[in-house]
């Protein structure tokens, strides 16, 4: 009887396509939820590594050109009123805001504070484009096992329907039931690690370059800050 059952259980299709196949409409629903959730998770993780290794090729360049010895006033024309560079759009609106205390004395007043804010804009505003999709990451890390996790109930709720059905405990009845369920879960988990991993890594690596706006933006301040009180002198 033994050998019967395990002979029945051995002619059952076991690939995922198979087990796919086989699932209630319900987990079939789930395993393609989980199956885009990943795919998705990896078009974000690629756009951000694609993207950071760019913003930083691209702000290294501008940083060399800023402390290679030339005239702000030329660095700024070569900007151009549209910089596609983060470093470059920190150092466009410091510029404009010294530039307008150029008009009088009575503009230099309050200007370093007119600096600071329009490039802590920017900062901002630059540091939440390097964040965009790691909320989604975050969001697939943490929902996707749960979301697997219920597609092995129903699942397992099916294959006991089934066996109730059947009348039978016979392997060759549990054991496809229970491989459908236990798919779900895999999903689930092959969608929320990578998402986890990556989210902790890339959101480590926007910190690091917005520290490096922070820094440059600092160090571009106490320039403008000197020229400020040699005018204010």
């Amino acid at each position: 009887m033994e050998a019967e059952v395990l002979g029945a259980a051995s002619q059952v299709d076991f690939s995922l396509y198979a087990l796919f196949m086989r699932a209630t409409i319900t987990v079939k629903i789930v395993m393609i939820m989980l199956v885009l959730a990943s795919v998705w998770s990896w078009a974000i993780i690629v756009d951000r590594m694609l993207t950071y290794r760019k913003v930083r090729g691209a702000d290294a360049q501008f940083e060399n050109t800023f402390w290679s010895g030339q005239m702000l006033d030329d660095i700024h024309r070569n900007v151009g009123e549209n910089p596609t560079v983060p470093t470059e759009a920190i150092f466009a609106a410091g510029m404009s805001e010294w530039e307008k205390a150029q008009e009088g004395p009575s503009a230099i007043g309050g200007a370093q504070q007119r600096i600071d804010r329009a490039m802590n804009v920017v900062i901002a505003r630059e540091s939440e484009r390097l964040n965009s999709g790691l909320g989604w990451l975050a969001s697939i890390g943490a929902v996707s096992p749960f979301i697997g996790l219920f597609g092995t109930v129903w699942g397992i709720k099916h294959a006991f329907e089934e066996i109730a059905i059947q009348g039978s405990t016979d392997l060759a009845v549990v054991a496809p039931g229970i491989a459908e369920a236990l798919l779900a879960t895999a999903l689930g988990l092959l969608a929320a690690i990578p998402a986890v991993v990556f989210y902790n890594k890339l959101s480590q690596d926007s910190d690091r370059i917005a520290g490096t706006f922070e820094n440059f933006a600092d160090e571009f301040a106490m320039i403008l800050s000197r020229q400020l009180e040699r005018k204010a002198a």
